[in-house]
């Protein structure tokens, strides 16, 4: 089987889409991350969900996690609300890393080998530049899993 195979539509998101945005479509969508385009609508990179987190969550807490316990349960439960109006452009690592990006004859080996090596959920799938769809971990997994069964 082939990436272009286990492919399915994906949400994504430009570089100057507002966090909160990507943050409420991870949660409503139930996504382990998004896929970020650049100006062409080809893939950037992969936003973990927990990107947005680490900007969200204050770097105190983040440091020293005896900290958030401190915090009051009204402010702990609201503290999306300090992305205010940053962009997923921000909420990016400051070193680039290898995109999970994979070309759709890829086989599940490579993809699961992509997925392990960037530590990202999601594979954008492209065939001549242009973004097909993706591979969740979910995906890659109940495929391997019925192979392993059948």
């Amino acid at each position: 089987m082939r990436a272009r195979d286990l492919a399915g539509e994906f949400p994504t998101v430009g570089l100057d889409t507002p966090a909160v945005e990507a943050a409420r479509l991870l949660a409503e969508q139930d996504l382990p991350g998004l896929i970020v385009v650049d100006e062409q609508g080809r893939p950037f990179t992969i936003l973990p969900g927990t990107q947005v987190l680490r900007l969200a969550v204050p770097r105190y807490c983040q440091d020293d996690p005896a900290l958030a316990r401190v915090v009051d349960e009204a402010h702990a439960d609201v503290f999306l609300r300090t992305l205010g109006e940053r962009t997923v452009r921000e909420c990016l690592p400051e070193q680039p890393r290898e995109l999970a990006i994979a070309e759709s004859r890829a086989t599940v080996l490579e993809m699961a080998a992509l997925m392990a090596r960037t530590r990202s959920p999601v594979v954008a799938v492209v065939e001549d530049g242009r973004l097909i769809g993706a591979v969740t971990l979910q995906a890659l997994l109940d495929h391997t899993l019925a192979q392993q069964a059948g």
